[in-house]
């Protein structure tokens, strides 16, 4: 399930100059976005055509999604939802399988458990392995002992889910989603010949987005100080949309200055985690990215 969260979050690898397009792989394919125009293109398993499907983003509070920092938290719930709708959707797709779509219960189910276990997973487990040997500790020295747990966590769950097979499928549609959108930014016809030539990492992928929240959350959470256990908990339950909402304005701000000289540094790391999270497609997975980029265009 935590899984389904990063994968929602992939989407974020967007554009600069030209209007926003975003991505997210799926299962055997990609889903793009450009504005209000969401699209799931899938390659079938069975007989190798490529199939695409049209989706309704979360349309509720719309006017949230344009206020600095708010829009941070609403436009992840909302990628969140669309990301759990395409993944289901792709995987019925590609199996040439009914298309049926989670019931309202089904998907509360999966919504509330994926976020559970993210939350669960990324911020109070580190927190509680945090309290066990700096209990005592000032609340800066904490929060850092925190953040380098909640780092660690985060990069050994990255490693461990490309150790497998089905995975590497999920990230090569992952690379073929940059790559395309490059070409979008860029300018170029949308052919899979110009868009292999670009790189698989992309300065607003939601990987970059997910360790820029583990850095902030340290400065954020270093000012409760070291409270008793129940209200550090509670102080990260608070302040995560802080945190979400100021990463998400620092990722915006880092595609729209990804050339700057001063800014590449800062940059350069979650670059380095995509490796990870990104793996060379071939040219028949870009053709199924762009497929989803022209739909939407």
């Amino acid at each position: 399930m935590a899984l389904r969260v990063l994968l929602a979050l992939s989407w974020l690898g967007a554009a600069a100059k030209r209007p926003n397009v975003g991505g997210q792989a799926v299962i055997e394919g990609v889903m793009m976005r450009n504005g209000e125009r969401v699209a799931v293109a899938v390659r079938q398993m069975g007989n190798g055509e490529i199939v695409t499907r049209e989706l309704l983003p979360f349309q509720v509070w719309h006017k949230l999604s344009k206020i600095p920092f708010v829009r941070g938290v609403y436009n992840l719930f909302d990628i969140l939802i669309l990301g759990i709708k395409a993944l289901n959707l792709s995987a019925n797709l590609a199996l040439s399988e009914q298309e049926e779509q989670f019931g309202p219960l089904e998907f509360t189910l999966t919504l509330i458990l994926s976020l559970g276990i993210a939350i669960g997973g990324f911020f109070i487990l580190p927190l509680w392995l945090t309290n066990l040997f700096a209990s005592h500790s000032s609340g800066i020295l904490f929060a850092f002992v925190e953040g380098v747990i909640r780092t660690a966590i985060f990069l050994l769950y990255l490693w461990g889910i490309t150790l497998l097979k089905d995975i590497r499928r999920v990230l090569e549609y992952h690379g073929a989603e940059h790559k395309s959108i490059y070409a979008y930014e860029n300018q170029e016809e949308l052919t899979p010949e110009n868009a292999k030539k670009y790189t698989t990492l992309h300065p607003r992928c939601g990987t970059s987005f997910l360790l820029m929240v583990a850095v902030i959350s340290i400065l954020v959470f270093s000012l409760v100080g070291n409270p008793p256990l129940l209200w550090k908990i509670l102080s990260r339950l608070l302040l995560l949309p802080v945190v979400a909402g100021v990463s998400y304005e620092a990722l915006m701000f880092s595609g729209r200055h990804a050339d700057s000289p001063w800014l590449r540094p800062l940059i350069a790391p979650g670059l380095w985690l995509q490796r990870l999270t990104t793996r060379e497609p071939d040219e028949s997975q870009l053709e199924v990215a762009l497929a989803a980029l022209k739909t939407v265009l």
